[in-house]
């Protein structure tokens, strides 16, 4: 109930009218059935502005630290997510992975949406990073079809470390959904989820506009700046 209040009542219609959202490509999106939402993510706000356009209800996963925050603060971020339908997923230990994959496929079991970042964070610098397998797992496990989404400028709406957005208009494109039946019963096979995460980030890349850098981001958050490599220096 709070997730529709958020959307429609309280915090959504304030949404549209500052930010204007022009979307392209949302009746790729289906009207029923399960289904993925692969995005590429830029800004903390693409967990706000992709369930807003939607108008079925898009399910997300968020480190469960962020709903345990003390003060003021804690307790509106909590709020927030529990508002927006996100889900606290326990990211410590071996097998967190595997949890949040178990809680995006429970939600695709019962005909929902889950959304999902393939680059498993925030790029560092607006380009487009290797995907990680997950998104290909949970496809094949539950036969759901993929539609790629690209957020087109929310890196300078709100860029990482920046808490208040700047005034203007959110751009998101939707892409076709993609099919991958063809690799029914392949789950487990890192060739194919190989092989399905990389026609994924293809067409975000196509989508997005974005360059496409063939290396995790987390990898390129942990260096410091000395090991970064001159190519990636020129191309930032």
């Amino acid at each position: 109930m709070l997730y529709w209040l958020m959307k429609y009542v309280i915090l959504g219609p304030l949404l549209r009218l500052i930010f204007r959202p022009r979307v392209e490509g949302l009746r790729h999106v289906p009207d029923a059935g399960p289904v993925i939402l692969a995005s590429n993510h830029l800004s903390f706000s693409d967990s706000i502005f992709t369930p807003l356009v939607v108008k079925r209800k898009v399910t997300f996963i968020a480190k469960a630290e962020y709903f345990t925050g003390k003060g003021l603060k804690g307790w509106l971020t909590k709020m927030f997510f529990v508002g927006s339908g996100t889900i606290p997923v326990d990211r410590s230990g071996g097998q967190a992975g595997q949890a949040a994959l178990d809680t995006q496929l429970r939600v695709l079991l019962a005909g929902g949406i889950a959304g999902i970042y393939p680059e498993g964070t925030r790029s560092p610098d607006g380009r487009l990073y290797r995907g990680k397998t997950g998104v290909a797992r949970l496809a094949l496990e539950s036969g759901a079809p993929v539609v790629p989404v690209a957020m087109l400028n929310l890196d300078e709406i709100q860029p990482p470390g920046k808490l208040i957005p700047k005034v203007e208009r959110v751009r998101i494109r939707f892409g076709a959904p993609l099919d991958f039946s063809r690799y029914a019963g392949r789950t487990g096979d890192r060739f194919v989820e190989r092989a399905v995460t990389d026609e994924i980030m293809y067409e975000l890349m196509e989508l997005s506009g974005r360059e496409y850098v063939d290396v995790y981001a987390q990898k390129v958050k942990s260096r410091p700046p000395a090991e970064t490599s001159p190519q990636e220096a020129v191309a930032a």
